[in-house]
């Protein structure tokens, strides 16, 4: 940067000041750019003002033509063709959602609950009403049961019917019993009260859905129901296995879908529905060449005798046509053909030519006056617009200069005076604080404000980070001494019980955090009886590890006092209750192992299923009956059960962190290869079992972080100490 007198070069002052010339040069060239356009415009004007007139009144006739017939007509026929396309998505959608159900239904009977059918009554017409009807000859026993399982979408039927303003849905069954939901079920009914036989297997529909195997609409058909004509949405139902279960199916009477069409029907126009087979499905034209007819009687308009009507079948029925003339007994008119595309129909429709034609004098007539009076106002304002121009100019690049240099001054100034401040900051000094040259009420006192709230909070955050320091290493000092004191709590002398050569037991646990809510146990209670535990804490950290440590000792004190497993449990569950304002729970397994006799007395509260191996066998999940959580409810009571374990037995406990331990891919260890884990060397001393199960968590957690304690306990009995042959 140079600085000449007060401006620096190549500073933001020079910067803003290089802006505002550019800024000015370029209004400047668009204002002289437009002058002379002007001028170039008017000249032109007035050499082509006729051609303009011819060109602008030839383009107005065809815009008319083309807003009229092409757009309107698209626009009309994409609409309609949408709107009865959403028709029939919306009885597709209620036929697949009846045969769904009944797919599910049919094909797991045994689950689905027996539901009463009914037979026609004549006493619910006008209500959506579902009744069974039967084909002639058809025993109702045979099908009585089929029938109450369907009957459980009784409820499904009507709603959808409601929901889509519909009064007919039904899923008849191959046997010939058909499921019907309707608002006239007298139409059932004889005058001698007997009930009218309805063989839906032999109606078209029904054959038509069995032999495509997929969802159909019918062509136009007598609704035995109504006598009205209609087209029928069937669909055929199979199991896994590829057996016909049934067919749903729903009709879609021709005058409603008419009535639809009828009232987005412009005058002059008409609209037609063709099916796929080239059959007149429904019209809202009054020619008598044009009448819809059931599929025995109706003409293929695909060989129509008008050529033109025919070919536009034809092509509609391979996508959408553009819009053309078509000559139709003594009219012409504008003819277009878009596809249905959920059943494979044609929506046609026409525009009478005549109608389509527009008076234009009027319009050329107001153009050519226009732009008479465009031109005189044009020249007699030209000339004080070139004048206003200049002066404009003028005064604007004297402003814009003069704005720039002071702008540019109120900048910079401050910004320099931050600068210096912030230069000057040191190990002494180490905060910028706000000054009055700084508030200039725009971005540069925000600056000013950011830099010194910086500097502040910095200064405050290395006072903090300071006191956080030493009270992590406080907290890491006490965690320390926490961790050695669970430890020390937890059995830990291998082997546990030297002297005694008619068992062999060890656990271990690894918490998640510096301190776990895990622990294990296990105590001589007697000579000849050994008290064996295992127990999860809700949550993790110092919150439960020191409640870890309270149960634990109210578990063994329990325990030495006597009593079966379930008596321990349900006693500890009692004096935890009592004084648990925490609301924490543990999860614990207990067994007492009669040393002389291999009677092993387990109860389960909530814990996981224990793993036992009988003798020469491989280990096998025990899935023992739980009772509640200890710490819960202070009124649950437990149950026990008893192992007998044979010399050379073994049993494995573990908390939930072992099956739950989680790799890099969120995927669970399981309970599966922790079976595994065991079976690899069931034969190995306890010591080797936990060993192996931890290898293979391992291998399987890899580098992902630990979540959970993770917990383990192996128990083998060698049999009794006096007993001929024991180690």
């Amino acid at each position: 940067m140079k600085r000449i007198k007060n401006l620096v070069i190549g500073g933001i002052e020079s910067k803003v000041v290089t802006l505002v010339l550019i800024s000015i040069l370029l209004v400047t060239a668009v204002f002289i750019a437009s002058m002379l356009t002007q001028n170039s415009m008017l000249t032109s004007l007035t050499q082509e003002t006729s051609e303009r007139q011819l060109s602008a009144m030839t383009s107005t006739t065809t815009a008319v033509i083309d807003t009229v017939i092409v757009q309107n007509m698209d626009r009309m026929t994409d609409l309609e063709a949408r709107m009865t396309d959403f028709l029939f998505q919306t009885v597709a959608v209620r036929v697949q959602m009846v045969g769904d159900y009944a797919a599910k239904l049919l094909s797991d009977p045994d689950s689905a609950p027996r539901v009463p059918w009914q037979r026609p009554d004549a006493a619910h017409d006008g209500e959506l009403f579902v009744k069974a009807l039967f084909a002639d000859g058809l025993d109702e026993a045979a099908v009585d049961d089929k029938l109450r399982v369907i009957a459980n979408m009784s409820d499904l039927m009507v709603s959808l019917s409601n929901a889509f303003g519909t009064d007919n849905i039904w899923f008849t069954l191959p046997e010939g019993a058909t499921l019907m939901a309707d608002t006239v079920p007298s139409n059932w009914i004889n005058e001698d009260g007997s009930f009218v036989t309805y063989d839906a297997c032999s109606r078209y529909w029904y054959k038509q859905a069995v032999e495509a195997g997929k969802l159909v609409f019918s062509d136009v058909e007598y609704d035995q129901r109504t006598g009205e004509l209609c087209v029928t949405c069937a669909l055929p139902v199979y199991d896994d296995g590829g057996t016909l279960l049934g067919v749903a199916g729903a009709d879609v009477f021709l005058n409603d879908m008419k009535q639809a069409l009828e009232e987005s029907v412009e005058k002059g126009g008409w609209l037609s529905v063709v099916n796929q087979s080239g059959h007149l499905i429904i019209t809202t034209s009054a020619h008598g060449s044009f009448r819809v007819m059931s599929s025995d009687e109706a003409i293929d308009f695909r060989n129509f005798e008008y050529e033109d009507v025919a070919k536009l079948v034809q092509d509609a029925m391979q996508g959408k046509t553009d819009v053309r003339r078509v000559r139709f007994e003594d009219d012409v008119y504008y003819a277009i053909g878009v596809p249905i595309e959920t059943v494979g129909w044609t929506l046609m429709a026409a525009y009478k030519e005549a109608d389509a034609e527009q008076p234009v004098r009027q319009l050329e007539e107001d153009y050519q006056g226009i732009q008479r009076e465009a031109v005189t106002a044009y020249r007699s304002k030209s000339s004080l617009g070139k004048t206003l121009t200049w002066s404009i100019l003028g005064v604007l690049l004297a402003a814009m200069l003069y704005g720039a240099l002071l702008m540019s001054k109120r900048i910079v100034k401050p910004l320099n005076t931050i600068t210096r401040r912030i230069s000057e900051l040191s190990e002494t000094n180490m905060e910028f604080k706000m000054e009055d040259a700084y508030r200039t009420g725009d971005e540069v006192e925000e600056l000013a404000q950011s830099f010194a709230n910086i500097s502040h909070k910095t200064l405050e955050y290395l006072d903090t980070v300071k006191r956080v320091t030493a009270e992590k290493e406080r907290i890491g000092t006490e965690l320390s001494l926490a961790t050695q004191i669970q430890a020390a709590m937890l059995p830990h002398i291998v082997p546990a019980f030297p002297e005694r050569k008619d068992f062999d037991v060890i656990g271990s646990m690894d918490p998640a955090k510096e301190v776990g809510g895990d622990f294990y146990d296990y105590f001589l209670i007697d000579d000849d009886h050994l008290g064996v535990l295992i127990a999860d804490v809700s949550g993790k950290g110092v919150p439960a590890a020191l409640f870890m440590m309270a149960s634990k000792i109210i578990l063994q004190s329990v325990a030495m006092l006597g009593g079966t497993p379930a008596e321990i449990l349900t006693k500890t569950n009692q004096a935890i209750c009592s004084s648990n304002e925490a609301e924490m729970f543990v999860t614990v397994w207990i067994g007492i192992l009669e040393l002389s006799t291999g009677k092993l007395t387990c109860s389960n509260a909530g814990h996981e299923y224990p793993v036992f191996k009988r003798p020469g066998g491989q280990f096998e999940l025990y899935k023992d009956r739980h009772g509640f959580v200890i710490g819960g409810m202070d009124a649950a009571s437990y149950r026990g059960y008893e192992i007998q374990m044979e010399p050379g037995a073994k049993l494995f406990v573990y908390t939930d962190g072992v099956p739950e331990a989680t790799n890099a891919d969120q995927e669970l260890f399981g309970t599966n290869r922790m079976i595994d884990a065991l079976n690899t060397a069931p034969d190995a001393a306890p010591i080797d079992i936990l060993k192996n199960v931890r290898k293979a968590v391992d291998s399987f957690v890899l580098n992902a972080e630990q979540f959970d304690d993770l917990t383990m306990l192996c128990l083998e009995y060698k049999g009794p100490q006096n007993q001929k042959g024991a180690i």
